[in-house]
């Protein structure tokens, strides 16, 4: 069993930068790959990155490819998300996931309970 919890979520203005921690707990984290999604009121819930477990392959949305970096720091049971040049169209609660299959999709055994990010015009 593994439990996750996001932080780093808040406002901030267009053009500005967040980073979200998510902590995980139980299983070590380094055997997992683990993915950011979001979702925003009445949309669903949508892919944002991903990284393997050993952190070697990473991947990304393409509307925030460039803009955002994932990591993962093994030793602390962390993944992070550096958002950067933020917009209001990434306004959402943002999911730290974790799951045995690097993938974009929402096919992850693990959910965290989400942090807000609001992005202000």
């Amino acid at each position: 069993q593994v439990q996750l919890v996001e932080s780093g979520g808040g406002l901030v203005q267009a053009g500005g930068s967040l980073r979200l921690s998510c902590a995980a707990s139980g299983r070590a984290v380094g055997t997992y790959a683990m993915g950011w999604f979001r979702q925003a009121p009445g949309k669903e819930r949508e892919f944002v990155a991903a990284i393997s477990s050993s952190g070697a392959v990473t991947s990304y949305a393409d509307s925030v490819k460039g803009r955002f970096t994932i990591s993962r720091a093994n030793a602390k049971n962390t993944v992070y998300l550096q958002m950067n040049r933020l917009k209001p169209e990434d306004t959402a609660l943002y999911y730290c996931a974790a799951g045995v299959v690097f993938t974009s999709t929402r096919d992850y055994h693990y959910w965290g309970q989400g942090t807000q990010v609001t992005v202000s015009s």
